[in-house]
C-alpha cells in the first residue's frame, strides 16, 4: 500500500502546532498536532478530529485528554524512537504489520498503540450517521441482524481478558467477522489469530473508560454505540471490498 493510500484511508492529517494552553479553548476547537506537520513521507501524530469534549457524556473530557495526549502520544514517541534510522520510517503501517513478527516488541507494541488509536479516534464522532445500505446488508448476512452484530461485538469487547481491542473486520473471503486482540495487536499483524481489514474498533484498555465507568466495561461498550462514526465505517467497508487496506 502506498503512503498516500494509507493517509486517505485513515483520514487524519497532520495539523499546525497547538500553542494554547487554555483547556477551555481546546475544548471548543479541534485538537492540533505538534509533530511532523510538514512532509507526508514518514509517520506523523494526527490531530484529534474533534474537540476533547465532543463525545460527552458518553466519553468524558478528562478521559479524552489523558487518552489522546498522554497514552496515544506516548505510543507514537516510543514507536518513532524504535524505528529511527531504519527503513520503517518510510514504510506504511499495514506493511509493517504484515511482517511484524520480524520486528521487535517495541515496534509491535508501540506501533500497534500508535496505529490502533488513529483508527479508534476516527471511527467515533458526535454525529456519525448510520450504516449504509450495503454495509447493513452484509451485517445482516453475516450476523442475522444489526442488533445481533452489536451483541457479538459487545461480547468480544466485554470478554477480552485484560487489555486489548475488539474489531469488526472484512476477512480474505470478504466476510465480516468480529474478533478481539490482546494488548496493542491488531488484525493486520501477521501474528494475529484472525486477520482482516479493520472497519470498526473499540479500545478496552482500562485507561479508555475507567475515570467515568470504573470497572463497568459493559456500560462503556454500550455507550460507545452513541458515538460510532458510521460514515467512516461505511467508507472503510467500501475500500476494503476493493482490497485497498491489505498491507
Amino acid at each position: 500500500m502506498k503512503r498516500r493510500q494509507f493517509i486517505s484511508l485513515v483520514g487524519l492529517g497532520a495539523a499546525a502546532a497547538c500553542t494554547s494552553s487554555n483547556k477551555s479553548s481546546q475544548n471548543n476547537e479541534a485538537v492540533k498536532s505538534e509533530i511532523k506537520t510538514g512532509p507526508i513521507s514518514g509517520h506523523f501524530f494526527p490531530a484529534l478530529p474533534y474537540s476533547y469534549n465532543a463525545l460527552e457524556p458518553h466519553i468524558d473530557v478528562e478521559t479524552m485528554e489523558l487518552h489522546y495526549d498522554k497514552h496515544h502520544r506516548g505510543y507514537f514517541k516510543k514507536f518513532s524512537a524504535a524505528i529511527e534510522g531504519t527503513s520503517l520510517e518510510t514504510t506504511s503501517m499495514p506493511a509493517i504489520f504484515s511482517e511484524i513478527s520480524k520486528h521487535g516488541e517495541a515496534v509491535r507494541n508501540n506501533g500497534g498503540g500508535y496505529y490502533n488509536h488513529m483508527l479508534f479516534w476516527e471511527n467515533m464522532s458526535p454525529d456519525g450517521g448510520e450504516p449504509s445500505a450495503k454495509l447493513l446488508s452484509h451485517l445482516i448476512k453475516n450476523f442475522k441482524s444489526l442488533d445481533a452484530f452489536k451483541e457479538t461485538f459487545f461480547k468480544a469487547a466485554k470478554t477480552q481478558f485484560g487489555s486489548g481491542w475488539a474489531w469488526l473486520i472484512l476477512d480474505s473471503e470478504r466476510k465480516l467477522k468480529v474478533v478481539s486482540t490482546p494488548n496493542q495487536d491488531n488484525p493486520l499483524m501477521d501474528i494475529a489469530d484472525h486477520k482482516g481489514i479493520p472497519l470498526l474498533t473499540i479500545d478496552v484498555w482500562e485507561h479508555a473508560y475507567y475515570l467515568n465507568y470504573q470497572n463497568k466495561r459493559g456500560d462503556y461498550i454500550n455507550a460507545f454505540w452513541n458515538v460510532v462514526n458510521w460514515n467512516v465505517v461505511n467508507k472503510r467497508f467500501e475500500k476494503a471490498l476493493k482490497g485497498e487496506w491489505i498491507g
